[in-house]
């Protein structure tokens, strides 16, 4: 069909975006007059122009009678750009084709309704699940006021994630190096913990060609985080230490030599994961990749944080019960209870296991 074959150009504009509007959502608009597309666009940057009004700037008085296709509902809120249904309205264009609704309160199906009081033909559900797997982090953002969750982690066919002196470089192959290094390439942020960073001392970069770094997210209660640490003295991306209240003004001082570390304390005496989230969603982090280990994967499994988890299994056997595993800290009584998730993929990567699995609607962990 047409109608799909525009929608799915719009959607590749709208894919090739993702990594760098955040918070706002990646769109892409086609407009199409007399069966020629004549406007073509995307929202580059949060603050700039969206696509609509880059696709209205290329078809210029083309645009009087065509047919707009785009990604998302166009918005109707002042915002750091005008609404984009204004400019629409204003072309001349006869006929809307929108992918799927904006669950954001300050759209949520008000940008369809203008378009249609101005006498706009409009049309919702264009490859809409397409278009919904792509704004699956926004909707969730917007709907639930904190990041997208990712966990990921490295595993023998046992569920060891290390043997039992904590050597656990590598259990997975390059391929499965690779694949996670895209994942932190697509994500605002990435989260481990103190220990982590102590007893690894990772970089926590994306190490691919023409790769964004996501900011580091360092869970660390009494400011332990060495100097020479490579998240503190590697300025390759910003890193935020989350602390308690209770680190002093002294404590930080020798990280301001650093202008891209940030310390922030919360207002507890101990790290509450709801209040990261909320510390976060504040910064604007829409997506979040957790790479930690045992203790803080835990976590979030216990304050049912975990939205999607994305596991590298390599074939070995590393045993014993000395040798950590992903969820060691935390564990159900009952199966009933156990967090429900539904598997989305399942492939190989060179003889690894790659497992994708998305948190179900019935996730029932006791509290």
């Amino acid at each position: 069909m047409l109608e799909e074959r525009y929608m799915r150009l719009a959607l590749q504009f709208a894919e090739a975006v993702k990594q760098q509007t955040s918070p706002n959502p990646p769109v892409g608009a086609v407009i199409v007059k007399n069966g020629t597309i004549v406007g073509l666009g995307a929202h580059l940057k949060p603050g700039e122009a969206h696509a609509e009004v880059h696709a209205l700037q290329m078809a210029g008085k083309r645009a009087n009678g065509a047919t707009l296709y785009v990604t998302l509902e166009p918005c109707c809120h002042v915002g750091k750009t005008p609404p984009c249904t204004e400019q629409i309205i204003k072309s001349g264009i006869k006929r809307v084709v929108i992918a799927t609704k904006d669950h954001h309160e300050m759209v949520s199906g008000g940008g369809i309704e203008k378009l249609k009081k101005a006498r706009i033909a409009v049309e919702v559900g264009v490859l809409q699940e397409e278009a919904e797997r792509l704004y699956e982090p926004f909707f969730h953002y917007v709907t639930n006021k904190r990041p997208f969750v990712t966990v990921k982690a490295a595993v023998s066919l046992d569920g060891k994630t290390a043997t039992k002196k904590r050597d656990s470089k590598w259990i997975t192959n390059e391929s499965a190096r690779k694949d996670a290094h895209q994942y932190r390439h697509e994500h605002d942020a990435i989260l481990v913990g103190v220990n982590t960073v102590i007893n690894d001392n990772p970089r926590l970069t994306t190490r691919l060609s023409g790769g964004k770094n996501p900011h580091r997210i360092i869970l660390d209660t009494t400011l332990r985080t060495p100097l020479d640490a490579n998240v503190v003295s590697g300025a390759e991306a910003e890193t935020w230490i989350i602390t308690n209240c209770h680190v002093t003004e002294e404590q930080k001082i020798p990280y301001e030599q650093f202008p891209h570390v940030h310390i922030s304390p919360l207002d507890s005496p101990t790290i509450h994961l709801p209040g990261v989230m909320s510390f976060l969603y504040e910064k604007g982090i829409m997506s979040l990749y957790v790479e930690g280990g045992a203790t803080i994967h835990s976590s979030f499994l216990k304050a049912r944080l975990i939205d999607r988890l994305i596991i590298y299994i390599a074939p070995s056997i590393i045993g014993g019960k000395e040798a950590p595993n992903m969820f060691q800290h935390y564990g159900v009584h009952h199966l009933i209870d156990a967090y429900q998730m539904q598997l989305e993929e399942v492939k190989t990567l060179d003889g690894q296991i790659k497992v994708v699995a998305k948190r179900s609607e019935a996730v029932c962990l006791p509290d």
